[in-house]
């Protein structure tokens, strides 16, 4: 059988292939959103078997068994670890045209070298020997980094995180850059009021000192903002539902969060969103300050199915596109940034495609010289994060911004093997700007082409976020 993943996978002509192999191939990666857990680099985590390192808690992988009907124990439950590669190996055939299919091929490939057969439950048996024999022999979480050629990783991590594996990690002489994200979704979440009230305890512990009023909110976040400044952090980063805007008094957002901290008053829809718009000018107010890169992922209904959630709790796999309009609140809110001269580098980061010539076409209102692409349309993302998801990104950006300045790929993944998505990213890349090239559309000077690849695939990122 022809090998699928082949030096040429996904490249159709020999414009896409020069452009992969000679400009992107062998760059090194820089992967500034991932949720990989620091613990697991600083330990350098190890697997028995290619079930652990690929079901363990990978909820997209969950989603397409329960999609096949398999069963709960197969995917989060106690099944033996031989049976959950087995029903993951059936499934497999059944994914023609889901990016699991090429992800999971990639990865084998890469990082076990099995590239002469596709994975289905006749070949699973095969598929696990063979990948067990190199994870027992040394592949381990530090191993897939170094491998991949990875540069930077950027963790996402909670203000009140004291990032003790990254300190370690920095003082090891580990050769891959592992540094925080500021992540304060949870002291946005008033509408939660026991939850609110235990995350403030650890943010009071985090940043000592008590928080009794939205000031004191305020500045416990600032506290360890500072904290995770001097340990590299550069990067912010919200996970958001919508873009909030509604205009209100201090004294009104002030009133808000003593109603949140009291178990009696109840609080209002509008001034839910008021204090949410007022806090996310805020923080956007303290990345600007200190230079750093903002980064929002807008628009996923999270935790849909309740019976599942009181189950396995968030992120198992029952998250998914929502559907907000939120173009004038996202101007306005860039706006007002802008009036203050706090608008710094943003990143925003859009879950339904059908928003993506809107972000595209609302950055350019706001670019301006103090940095080239100082606002970005994130990578495709999530449910994006596919071939065509992937193609109608970069078609966004070409069309209403700059691909030259666009800042590529990240892997978004709690996997230490998701690193191939690069791969797949920079291949698709090649192959639009050689289709392009080949039909006219372009012209066809591989060197100009071979540097805007260089560009989105590694050095714009380097300067962007100048870590």
């Amino acid at each position: 059988m022809e090998k699928f993943i082949n030096d040429d996978f996904l490249l159709e002509n020999d414009f896409s292939r020069e452009l992969y192999h000679v400009y992107a191939e062998k760059l090194p990666l820089i992967d500034f959103h991932c949720h990989l857990d620091p613990r697991e680099i600083w330990e350098d985590k190890k697997w028995d078997n290619i079930a652990q390192a690929w079901l363990g808690a990978d909820h997209y992988k969950w989603r397409a068994m329960r999609s096949d009907g398999v069963d709960e124990r197969f995917c989060t439950g106690d099944a033996p670890d031989r049976e959950k590669f087995q029903k993951f190996a059936e499934a497999m055939p059944r994914m023609l045209g889901n990016p699991m299919y090429h992800w999971c091929h990639l990865e084998l490939a890469r990082f076990f070298g099995i590239d002469d057969l596709l994975l289905s439950g006749d070949t699973a048996q095969e598929v696990w020997d063979r990948a067990n024999a190199v994870l027992a022999g040394g592949l381990t979480a530090r191993k897939c980094m170094s491998d991949s050629r990875v540069e930077v990783v950027c963790t996402t991590d909670d203000p009140t995180s004291d990032l003790e594996y990254h300190k370690k990690i920095a003082g090891s002489g580990f050769g891959i850059k592992v540094l925080p994200t500021f992540r304060p979704d949870k002291a946005f979440a008033i509408d939660g009021h026991e939850n609110y009230i235990e995350y403030l305890n650890k943010l009071e512990a985090a940043a000592g000192m008590e928080i009794r009023s939205y000031e004191d909110l305020l500045n416990a976040l600032k506290r360890r903002h500072d904290y995770f400044h001097s340990l590299g952090c550069r990067v912010s980063d919200y996970g958001v539902d919508t873009v909030w805007y509604k205009s209100a008094f201090y004294y009104e957002v002030e009133d808000t969060f003593k109603k949140a901290i009291s178990s009696s008053e109840e609080i209002a829809p509008d001034e839910i969103l008021a204090f949410k718009s007022a806090m996310l000018l805020e923080c956007a107010a303290m990345d600007y300050d200190k230079g750093w890169v903002r980064q929002l992922h807008i628009g996923p209904m999270r935790n849909n199915n309740t019976v599942m959630f009181e189950r396995l709790g968030p992120d198992a796999g029952f998250d998914s596109m929502g559907e907000s309009n939120y173009a004038r609140s996202l101007s306005r809110h860039l706006d007002k940034l802008n009036s203050q001269e706090k608008l710094g580098k943003t990143i925003l980061y859009n879950i339904n495609p059908k928003d993506n010539e809107m972000l595209a076409s609302m950055l350019g209102n706001f670019q301006d010289s103090s940095v080239a692409g100082k606002l970005q349309l994130g990578s495709a993302w999530w449910f994006m994060d596919s071939l065509n998801g992937m193609k109608r990104q970069l078609e966004a950006v070409s069309s209403m911004s700059l691909l030259g300045r666009f800042v590529g790929m990240l892997t978004d993944s709690r996997s230490f093997m998701s690193y191939p998505r690069h791969e797949y990213f920079r291949r698709i890349l090649c192959q639009l700007l050689g289709d392009q090239m080949m039909r006219g559309i372009l012209p066809r000077d591989l060197e100009m082409a071979g540097s805007v690849v260089e560009a989105v695939a590694y050095r714009n990122a380097k300067e962007y976020f100048s870590f």
